[in-house]
């Protein structure tokens, strides 16, 4: 029996190659340093494998920038980079939406222009006068290499509080959730209704998902806290791959091969030096996965811990006289944490521990003092407020006060304040 071409096209399923990273965070600086020269080498890898892989699209789940008003540099790296997978590869669909960490109104400023080159940059939701949500914008068409149509993005940016409808939702539901959940089963509605054959549905989101692991040190709760970790449930079984973003862990959600972290690629903390940062190559036939490859992505720049434990002064002084780093440019000699164990301050601290560095191309970017004392208020006090998250602070004098924890309904308020405030530096 033959077949018309028009016919066989429709039962032959599309092959489609995508790359999901996420968390990009241009314009970081760990401790004070900055952190170019990482990021370039890490675009530029990116970049090779984008070519070696023949990939089709690129997706950004969120935090291309570190904060709300990045330098100017960041933003050229991005603007370089574009520009560069453009040349190398003309047929290559890239869809980036914002995070926490971005500002919408900057990123969606250039939408318009960056649209017209097949580059979709999504910084915000939109709705219009009567609060409905315009999902055609979300709503971007990936194309596979022969230029047909073969998947719809759900390019669904990050979500903050007031983005959400609740009205109508009962007390017992949590309101922060299901408005999520609104979002994506009205974006989800409208794409299904643009697919023929065997077009597949992908979702993003830059979301804080229920079971997943987070990065010490380096990554907000975001949407109100841990109390609002979403349900894997929130993604239909339509969907056939969920690329996710803002935890710098690569990980499965709920054991769901299809509900992925990518993680970030560079470490963004101290912590994160044993990470095996990565991208996530994923591959489709018609609306089905077929598998998700992780490409490791090399360490442009050493993170160093010594000694691997507190230990005190004498011993830790020793261990760095001991160290013979190999010569290397300043923006890429290891960065140094130095974990010391006291019994109380100890005065020149620093001084005696640069002493010891200063002819080694190291940077040391943290001393970490550990004290003996085991009270818990003696720990809390001893730390940098900038190493703690804020509830932990209002935990902690809300310890010292009532001697009890904060209610529920009082985090929840002030999880609301906190977002709030964040919201207005990204204005």
């Amino acid at each position: 029996m033959h077949l018309p071409n028009a016919q066989i096209k429709w039962i032959t399923p599309a092959v489609l190659k995508i790359i999901h990273t996420s968390d990009w965070h241009l314009g970081h600086q760990l401790h004070g340093y900055d952190r170019q020269y990482e990021h370039q080498v890490f675009l530029d890898w990116l970049k090779q494998c984008l070519i070696d892989e023949q990939a089709d699209a690129l997706l950004v789940a969120g935090d291309v920038f570190d904060t709300a008003n990045p330098p100017a540099s960041a933003w050229r790296m991005l603007y370089r980079f574009l520009a560069d997978i453009a040349k190398a590869l003309p047929h290559l669909n890239v869809v980036i939406t914002g995070g926490n960490h971005d500002s919408p109104s900057k990123l969606d400023a250039p939408h318009e222009l960056l649209k017209a080159f097949d580059l979709h940059l999504i910084g915000a939701i939109a709705r219009d006068n009567d609060g409905r949500l315009d999902t055609e914008r979300m709503m971007v068409p990936i194309t596979d290499n022969s230029g047909e149509t073969a998947a719809w993005i759900l390019a669904v940016p990050f979500l903050r509080s007031g983005d959400l409808r609740t009205e109508g939702l009962g007390e017992e539901d949590d309101r922060l959730i299901e408005g999520v959940r609104q979002v994506y089963q009205q974006t989800e509605q409208a794409a299904r209704a643009k697919c023929k054959g065997m077009q597949a549905l992908i979702a993003m989101g830059h979301v804080y998902m229920a079971s997943g692991e987070l990065s010490e040190m380096s990554e907000r709760r975001i949407l109100g806290g841990n109390q609002h970790a979403l349900p894997a449930d929130i993604f239909s079984d339509d969907v056939a791959y969920v690329a996710l973003g803002h935890l710098h862990l690569a990980q499965q959600v709920a054991k769901q091969t299809r509900i992925r972290y990518c993680g970030s690629p560079l470490p963004l903390s101290l912590s994160e030096r044993h990470y095996r940062h990565q991208v996530l190559a994923v591959t489709l036939e018609g609306n089905q996965l077929q598998s998700v490859t992780p490409h490791i992505v090399p360490r442009a720049v050493d993170l160093w811990r010594v000694p691997e434990k507190a230990s005190p002064l004498d011993t830790v002084l020793a261990s760095l006289a001991a160290l013979a780093p190999q010569d290397l440019p300043l923006a890429q000699q290891p960065l140094l944490d130095v974990p010391v164990l006291l019994d109380k301050p100890q005065p020149m601290l620093r001084e005696k521990i640069l002493a010891v560095l200063e002819d080694k191309p190291v940077r040391l970017a943290k001393i970490t003092p550990h004290y003996r004392e085991t009270s818990q208020d003696t720990g809390f006090r001893q730390q940098h407020l900038s190493d703690v998250e804020p509830f932990q602070v209002l935990r902690h004098g809300w310890q010292q006060k009532y001697q009890g924890e904060p209610d529920e309904a009082l985090s929840a308020t002030f999880s609301h304040l906190l977002e709030q405030l964040e919201q207005d530096e990204d204005q």
